[in-house]
């Protein structure tokens, strides 16, 4: 089948590769490797550009070397949303019987990938640029779209789980999803980009620190 794929980004990375070796990824091999009878036509990548902490300034260096390597990759296309941060006082889960209540704490927010990816999964299943949709999410938001992909536009969905916590897995997405498959950690390490990647600005390498 022809197929298109679509990562949510931040969710992916929250989910499967934080804190692990696997952050230099390439999608369109795992997605490949998923799918290996199937031809993937393209891969839609959804993200916003991070604003760095203090405790960490070099993390929005890190983030465009990975999007460079991404762009490395003639069928991948990079939609952006916005990353917001700011100040805001929460309750206290366990507060003391004496003391503050609450404690200010930096919020952070990614406004628009969710919606870009049903956007874009639904306008090109319309414009029949896929018969099969590979969705790497675990946001239960994504369930309508990926429902209507299925039912109204009678095209095949597959959802690649990268929720290494069972007890955080969407089960909704797998009710409406007609394949459904967890991501291992076997697949995540075999799918890595070389160390060192080359483009039209020349050579450029994985961040250290991954």
């Amino acid at each position: 089948m022809r197929a298109f794929v679509y990562v949510d980004g931040f969710n992916f990375y929250y989910c499967a590769v934080k804190g692990t070796p696997y952050k230099w990824l390439n999608y369109l091999s795992l997605a490949s490797r998923a799918f290996p009878k199937d031809e993937i036509a393209g891969v839609r990548y959804f993200t916003a550009r991070l604003t760095p902490y203090p405790d960490d300034p070099l993390q929005p260096q890190r983030q465009e070397t990975y999007l460079r390597a991404l762009k490395t990759i003639p069928s991948l296309t990079i939609h952006e949303g916005r990353y917001l941060r700011h100040k805001a006082r929460m309750r206290l889960v366990n507060p003391p019987k004496v003391g503050p209540q609450t404690c200010e704490v930096w919020k952070t927010e990614e406004k628009g990938s969710d919606v870009n990816l049903a956007s874009y999964l639904l306008l090109d299943g319309i414009r029949g640029k896929y018969e099969l949709a590979i969705v790497l999410t675990n946001d239960s938001d994504l369930v309508e779209p990926v429902r209507m992909v299925r039912d109204e536009l009678g095209l095949k969905v597959a959802v690649l789980n990268p929720q290494r916590d069972k007890k955080k897995t969407s089960w909704s997405l797998k009710q409406v999803s007609t394949f459904y498959l967890r991501v291992r950690e076997s697949a995540l390490a075999t799918c890595q980009f070389p160390d060192e990647l080359r483009d039209d600005q020349g050579p450029f390498h994985k961040p250290p620190e991954w």
